[in-house]
């Protein structure tokens, strides 16, 4: 949530919530309900070529098949086969759930090689401004970076200011898999960052697998930035409500569903993202052995028991975070719930000392990002609690993490 690392616009989101009946009935008045028309999305475009296509005379199943049904089709193909899809419909391909892992890595590297081409084409449009020609420039860039060899793309989608999933590890053949999810203020642009380089949902991923290979060298671990929703854009309506968790949620628990092999899967979800895995929790298959937060404003529940999983939910929160001076409650669809750090909301809470601050969570030698790591590799006798008694690891044991793998 990068638009919440100063205090002083806390008031705002304070404000938000003292107005909360003049929000909702501007909401049922319309007003979240507009939108601009525009054609058919690139996305868009690709499936529905694809809905009309065909491969050795026979029609392709439709994009929205169940993962399983997609995964039966493209086994059924040959190699070429597969490969000849990726090139005629790259997007379609990149982001369907049920497609092979390595041949949505494929297709994502030519659609990422297409879109860089047509901002290449943006950047000396003239009827641009001459921000929007920077701003094309900018995401020329980030897609060309994203085409390296040594990277694997899940999905993507260049549409607004886009979405995007990177894997790190080998995704198939993994004993564990997390999935890091972020929070407002996400998107192409910041998907990778230089500077604060373990706030970005790339750095975040990269940081937590070195972590989990050094807390378990002998477990094959595959982690993946999740940025594949619409975030809030800054601090306003959107970051206040579920607006954007909810559909994202309905993709998150789409991803995990689609995820190959039978290994338990963790969440890791950073500010917004908690009210979006919050959202999922109940949806979500019984893999998800985790779900963990870390500077959350509340996952739209009053207790954790609320959430209706059966994976385990851990909290934590540096002391030095803003956010715990965010208003815990729900009002009129404004605010996210209680706090889940809190005693009553019942997660187990882990200690994040040295997480420095709302966007440090992730930063190498943080108790944070190593117990983040501890969790995701099933060691859970190892996590450190926020309290001196241990009480976060009460009735777990890595034996029992094991055996559910």
């Amino acid at each position: 949530m990068t638009s919440f690392d100063t205090s002083p616009q806390l008031n705002v989101w304070r404000a938000l919530l003292a107005l909360a009946v003049v929000f909702v009935m501007l909401a049922t008045t319309g007003w979240t309900a507009m939108r601009h028309h525009r054609g058919a999305t690139p996305l868009q475009a690709s499936l529905s070529a694809w809905e009309h296509g065909s491969i050795a005379g026979h029609r392709l199943p439709t994009a929205d098949s169940s993962p399983t049904r997609l995964a039966r089709f493209f086994a059924s193909l040959t190699d070429q086969q597969r490969a000849t899809l990726a090139d005629r419909y790259p997007l379609a391909v990149g982001n369907m759930n049920g497609a092979p892992v390595e041949l949505r890595y494929r297709a994502n590297r030519i659609a990422l090689d297409e879109a860089r081409e047509v901002e290449r084409k943006r950047m000396h449009d003239k009827r641009l401004t001459p921000d929007g020609q920077r701003e094309a420039g900018r995401r020329m860039h980030r897609f060309e970076a994203m085409t390296a060899p040594d990277r694997h793309i899940l999905s993507f989608d260049p549409e607004g200011s886009g979405r995007a999933a990177e894997v790190f590890g080998d995704l198939t053949k993994a004993e564990r898999i997390s999935v890091v999810v972020p929070g407002v203020d996400t998107n192409l642009l910041n998907f990778q960052r230089t500077s604060r380089k373990y706030s970005a949902p790339v750095g975040m991923a990269q940081s937590l697998y070195a972590a989990e290979r050094t807390a378990s060298p002998s477990t094959r671990t595959a982690v993946i930035a999740w940025a594949d929703y619409t975030a809030p854009d800054g601090l306003g309506i959107d970051s206040a409500t579920a607006m954007r968790a909810a559909p994202g949620a309905v993709r998150l628990n789409a991803l995990v569903r689609a995820l190959p092999g039978t290994s338990p899967v963790s969440l890791f979800c950073h500010s917004y993202g908690s009210v979006l895995c919050g959202l999922a929790a109940h949806t979500l298959p019984e893999r998800v052995a985790d779900i963990a937060v870390a500077g959350s404003p509340g996952m739209r529940v009053e207790k954790a028991s609320q959430l209706r999983t059966s994976a385990q939910v851990w909290a934590m929160r540096d002391a030095d975070d803003w956010v715990q001076d965010v208003p815990y409650l729900e009002l009129g669809g404004l605010g996210h719930g209680e706090d889940p750090v809190s005693a009553v909301f019942g997660a187990r809470v882990l200690s994040a000392r040295e997480a420095k601050g709302h966007g440090g969570y992730f930063e190498p030698g943080t108790d944070s990002v190593a117990n983040f790591a501890e969790i995701g590799v099933g060691a859970y006798e190892s996590v450190r609690c926020a309290d001196d008694a241990g009480a976060c690891r009460a009735g777990l044991s890595d034996t029992a993490s094991a055996g559910r793998a």
